[in-house]
């Protein structure tokens, strides 16, 4: 793995010269166009980097972008990598390795996902305090470098509850609807089932996602702080309410 990382962090820096970003920002489902806000410097194609998978999902472009958010150095990945598209926990996470690398000092996460507590609507924020991980598999899995990580990395604290505190600010400064909550984790790629979205209500969760989760704990193995938005997509409670959920509503 740290011989990969190397290799792609290589790659990348024989085009990114004397760029240093400071944030790295991944790009959810429907959160493409968000890119479009970026004064771009560079912009690399996940297939001329080591190592990256390609995104298979509309709405993920696949590309590496660098450049200026409101003045700060930024790296954004518009697109990303999902276990249920046949990709392996190693491949899902590793751009966030690769990211670290870069030197960023905090990561922000954005994802659209269910909203599965009653006062939840679409176009709603939810900042992640915590999650419940359902996924099947694990990206810490396996032999364990120390270069990385250590092997038994605590959770007790894998959202900082700092960036949350001032996302909520500024969003309650622009009137925007936000809460935190619990990020429930999902393999997908079905859609939940109503006794499922009645489940994740009762055992505490606020929201459901098919990612997030994975790099979530990469972030937390490399000592890196999170701030994870999650853009409600649709309600999914309460269960009598539910309607059918395409793609397209998503995005």
């Amino acid at each position: 793995m740290y011989s990969k990382i190397q290799k792609a962090i290589a790659s990348i820096q024989t085009q990114l010269q004397d760029f240093e970003p400071s944030i790295g920002i991944i790009l959810g489902t429907g959160l493409g166009s968000f890119s479009k806000e970026i004064d771009t410097v560079l912009e690399i194609p996940y297939n001329k980097i080591p190592y990256f998978a390609e995104p298979t999902v509309e709405g993920h472009v696949g590309n590496l972008i660098f450049g200026y958010l409101e003045g700060i150095p930024i790296v954004a990945m518009a697109g990303r990598f999902h276990y249920y598209e046949g990709y392996s926990m190693e491949e899902v996470t590793f751009p966030v390795r690769v990211l670290k690398y870069l030197n960023i000092e905090r990561l922000i996460i954005s994802n659209a996902a269910g909203g599965v507590q009653g006062h939840l609507y679409p176009g709603d924020l939810v900042f992640i305090k915590d999650h419940i991980n359902l996924h099947a598999q694990n990206p810490l899995r396996g032999k364990n470098d120390p270069r990385l990580g250590v092997r038994f990395p605590d959770m007790l604290k894998a959202y900082d509850t700092e960036l949350n505190k001032k996302a909520l600010a500024i969003a309650e400064k622009n009137n925007i609807r936000a809460f935190e909550g619990v990020y429930v984790g999902t393999q997908g790629p079905n859609l939940e089932t109503p006794a499922e979205y009645n489940f994740f209500n009762i055992i505490g969760g606020d929201v459901v996602g098919m990612s997030t989760i994975p790099e979530v704990l990469v972030a937390k193995h490399m000592n890196l702080p999170v701030l994870v938005v999650s853009v409600i997509s649709n309600r999914c409670f309460p269960v009598d309410e539910i309607t059918e959920t395409t793609l397209e509503e998503v995005i």
